[in-house]
């Protein structure tokens, strides 16, 4: 691998290291060009994909030179030998498991796989402790930091909730009353969360408070959206109203990772060069699926 020694940090302030020497990239789009190379980095990333992250549907009259002249400028920064040029695109040669994006997501692959709750919550914590502040701060790609941090934040929140399920587990329910009441107010409409807290309240003999937790949740949404709640939090609101300790949860066993989806490429093929036209008129449709950092940017690319 050329680009050892390379690393790049995008969960928070965007960093970039070569043999622990940080490198600044002060020109936005060079800032970009490196965040869309590596959230893929050691597969192949396409021109007309980063055209659409450096300039998203206002596009250069030659985005293909353009997108060389970013490539040419971000050699200088790292070294010649980090990013390759290949037939159809650019690739960041450089190990998977120094982007902190693509090793939070293998963290949370083998922390699904875990064989005990012990190795699990050990994989789970390293994965959330990559975490330094919001997605891609620093990098100025509305488009790309709008479908790429909403994908990587609901992961996060599920693997906050995975490593509450197993605090609870060990019966460490009134540890996470605070934690999972900022959580409810962060997230009002995210029903396994008042869920927990319900079961943590309940389960630390403050049933009064879950009641009245359940009653905030029931008006809020029949206000905001018209609707009751789960079938679960029903449930516990049942529990809690014959005073009886809560249910356990009925959580899935692992973390749940965000799903692949079709997503419709909307590039505006009339603003390119002859030349690319013809090389981007097969870019329609992509189709991912979750588990390995290669489906990543399948499950982004969503230009909506």
């Amino acid at each position: 691998m050329s680009g050892r020694g390379v690393a790049v940090a995008l969960l928070g302030p965007l960093e970039v290291r070569r043999d622990d020497v940080q490198i600044r990239l002060t020109a936005g789009r060079l800032r970009t060009l490196l965040a869309t190379l590596a959230i893929s980095a050691g597969d192949t990333v396409p021109v007309e994909r980063l055209a659409l992250a450096l300039w998203g549907e206002d596009l250069p009259l030659n985005a293909r030179r353009g997108v060389q002249t970013y490539v040419t400028r971000l050699r200088r920064a790292l070294g010649r030998d980090v990013i390759r040029t290949l037939s159809d695109g650019y690739l960041l040669d450089v190990d998977p498991d120094r982007i902190d994006v693509l090793r939070f997501r293998r963290l949370l692959a083998e922390a699904g796989r875990a064989p005990g709750t012990l190795a699990e919550r050990a994989l789970v914590e390293e994965a959330l402790a990559l975490w330094r502040g919001s997605p891609f701060e620093g990098v100025d790609s509305d488009w790309l930091c709008a479908s790429a941090s909403a994908y990587l934040q609901e992961a996060r929140l599920g693997a906050v909730e995975r490593r509450i399920d197993l605090d609870m587990a060990e019966g460490r329910h009134g540890e996470l009353v605070a934690e999972l009441m900022e959580l409810s107010a962060r997230h009002p409409l995210r029903e396994p969360l008042w869920e927990r807290l319900l079961v943590a309240l309940g389960r630390s003999g403050r049933q009064a408070e879950a009641l009245a937790s359940y009653e905030r949740l029931r008006r809020l949404l029949a206000e905001e959206l018209g609707t009751a709640p789960s079938a679960d939090l029903r449930r516990v609101h049942a529990s809690l109203l014959r005073e009886e300790p809560p249910p356990s949860l009925r959580s899935p066993t692992g973390v749940r990772q965000p799903h692949a989806r079709v997503a419709v490429f909307t590039g505006r093929a009339a603003d390119l060069t002859h030349a690319d036209r013809e090389r981007f008129a097969g870019v329609r449709v992509i189709v991912g699926r979750d588990g390995g950092h290669h489906s990543f940017l399948a499950l982004i690319w969503a230009h909506e």
